[in-house]
């Protein structure tokens, strides 16, 4: 019998470079956690925007299972069915023609932005290589990925970087201007930034990316890893916004917590990724596409896509609400519920203290940045769910405003 683990148990034998909460939860169950003590946490969180359906969801559980007693896993020097229904539906329902499955919302980047360059290189040979992204985002963790993210505390230590890359402001149209030209391949952009801040795009910025990308045969890139998948009120964002990308990267939600990521484009942009080109070995696991599958089918709903902005709503009244009386919020803002609550006065930059002052009370939160409450629940979370959140999160609020009263109380 394996000997008990505990939280101690990471820092004996994980690499440090995640620093974990204190408890490890064990079991979950729609919009609540419970850990290994047996206490129980509302999540607002959903594994940072991943579990949309919530946890343990008797349809996916259901598929997966049946897949289980079939195929786990082909090499693809051989296609399989969930994967090819997988492709399908996600081709029926959104602009792409083609389709490319990985793992990880990083690895659907740096396909992404492989394949840019390289459609570069078929259609207009060598020279073109430029890539646009915007300060303050985030693409992944790989090494092409983190640089071409505008965060420079993500790269620090791992130069040389690629190359080519050029960091613009987020929505200001005259440096997209200024920056996309005859050089520039592509151009990549979250349509509402998340590790940023949770920042929304305007319309207006992604049709002049859009214009300026046809004005110099670049490809627009949205990234959608963390808005795609309903999270916007939309199957993916840019339907929203009415703005059709070339290439649209998604991952996180789309799997619901099973490891899967795609890559969809156009026929004439894919056609550059010719056999040998690229390549995933989980890349299109049964296993991870029959629960996409069924994760697309269940959200692609009237009646969830419009329970997002109904949530919306209420996270926005509860917020307001908490604001009134404690007036920590500078800003509430995002899109669907992909929500960031921005700080001010006394609390700047002390988001991870509401998190961690929020996990005391059961409640699981996140950060965006030091100085925004990040809050991403399940897109069908119960309306009990919600206002019990709200509430562990008011109390954690009044506990720090009371420790804060009490410190500048004199001595």
């Amino acid at each position: 019998m394996s000997a008990p683990v505990t939280r101690q148990t990471f820092d004996e034998v994980m690499v440090p470079n995640y620093a974990p909460a204190a408890f490890v939860p064990v079991k979950g169950e729609g919009s609540r956690l419970w850990d290994q003590q047996g206490k129980e946490y509302i999540d607002f969180a959903s594994g940072i925007a991943v579990t949309s359906l919530g946890h343990l969801h008797p349809e996916l559980t259901r598929v997966l299972h049946e897949q289980v007693d079939r195929l786990w896993h082909l090499s693809n020097t051989f296609t399989n069915e969930p994967a090819l229904r997988l492709a399908r539906r996600l081709t029926e329902t959104t602009f792409a023609e083609k389709v490319f499955f990985c793992n990880s919302g990083a690895e659907a980047n740096e396909a992404a932005l492989k394949l840019a360059r390289r459609y570069a290189f078929d259609h207009f040979g060598g020279s073109k290589t430029g890539i646009v992204s915007c300060k303050q985002a985030f693409h992944g963790r790989t090494l092409f990925t983190v640089s071409v993210g505008g965060q420079p505390k993500y790269t620090e230590g791992f130069a040389p970087l690629p190359g080519d890359l050029n960091h613009i402001e987020f929505n200001n149209l005259e440096a997209a201007e200024a920056a996309i030209n005859a050089g520039t391949c592509a151009v990549i952009v979250e349509p509402v930034q998340g590790e940023g801040g949770v920042l929304p795009a305007t319309k207006a910025y992604l049709q002049k990316l859009r214009e300026l990308c046809d004005k110099h045969n670049a490809l627009l890139i949205f990234d959608e890893v963390q808005i795609g998948v309903g999270r916007s009120g939309a199957l993916y964002a840019y339907q929203a916004y009415g703005v059709t990308p070339d290439i649209l990267t998604s991952a996180k939600a789309l799997g619901n917590g099973f490891p899967v990521a795609a890559m969809l484009t156009s026929n004439k942009v894919a056609a550059s990724f010719v056999v040998g080109t690229h390549g995933s070995t989980y890349g299109g696991n049964p296993m991870a596409c029959v629960v996409a599958d069924k994760v697309l089918e269940l959200i692609d709903t009237p009646e969830v896509l419009a329970g997002v902005q109904q949530r919306h709503e209420l996270i926005k009244a509860g917020l307001a609400r908490i604001n009134a009386k404690y007036g920590i919020f500078k800003e509430v803002r995002g899109m669907g519920l992909l929500m960031g609550a921005e700080l001010q006065g006394e609390f700047v930059n002390k988001a991870k203290d509401i998190v961690n002052a929020a996990t005391r009370h059961g409640l699981l939160v996140l950060v965006a940045g030091t100085n925004v409450l990040r809050i991403v629940p399940s897109l069908i979370i119960a309306e009990a769910d919600v206002q019990e959140g709200l509430a562990r999160l008011e109390a954690a609020v009044a506990e720090l405003v009371a420790a804060n009263a009490k410190q500048a109380q004199p001595a």
